[in-house]
């Protein structure tokens, strides 16, 4: 009888703030995402001040971020090649950062290790939805990776970059009101 109850306690539960979060945002979220505060979450993670991250997502190893960033939904933090985030940052829906891969292992038939590589996305960068950053890349501060994005090299600071693979545009913070460095 316990458990019967507690299953109608939590359908109470998710209607209740299901009808909230709706009525308040326009929105409709996990079951895990109505009980777990995503600002709590971070702070007990020892993420910076006000940042945040949703309990959907997967968040593995050594991750450090900065404050005032924001994790979204279905995400993935591999840290266990070491993974820094900077203050300031939208990691959208659905993005992927690796700090190590199993490629010299699998063709090796296990004889290989798994290689890992430390990633660091720098401050004030937004990584667009279902982008894709492999290990050990850098990328730079104030840089936005397009949506779909698969991020195998690094993106100096200041750039906009996108595609399978990622490749960066020129001139891109013309419309951002980004000055670009003059290299004179």
């Amino acid at each position: 009888m316990e458990l019967k109850s507690l299953l109608s306690s939590l359908r109470e539960l998710w209607r209740f703030r299901q009808k909230k979060i709706n009525q308040d945002f326009q929105r409709t979220l996990p079951l895990a995402d109505y009980i777990v505060d995503r600002w709590e979450k971070a702070e007990l993670l020892g993420f910076g001040a006000r940042s945040s991250v949703y309990d959907s997502c997967l968040i593995l190893g050594d991750v450090t971020v900065g404050s005032d960033t924001w994790v979204g939904p279905h995400t993935v933090l591999d840290g266990s090649g070491g993974l820094v985030i900077g203050s300031h940052c939208s990691i959208s829906a659905g993005v992927q950062i690796y700090t190590h891969d199993t490629v010299a292992r699998s063709l090796s038939g296990g004889k290989e290790p798994v290689d890992h590589a430390r990633t660091v996305i720098g401050s004030c960068c937004y990584i667009g939805p279902n982008s894709i950053i492999a290990k050990g890349v850098r990328i730079g501060d104030g840089v936005v990776i397009g949506a779909n994005s698969l991020v195998l090299k690094d993106v100096p600071e200041h750039s906009k970059a996108y595609g399978s693979p990622c490749r960066i545009l020129p001139g891109s913070f013309s419309n951002f009101g980004i000055k670009e460095k003059d290299d004179n």
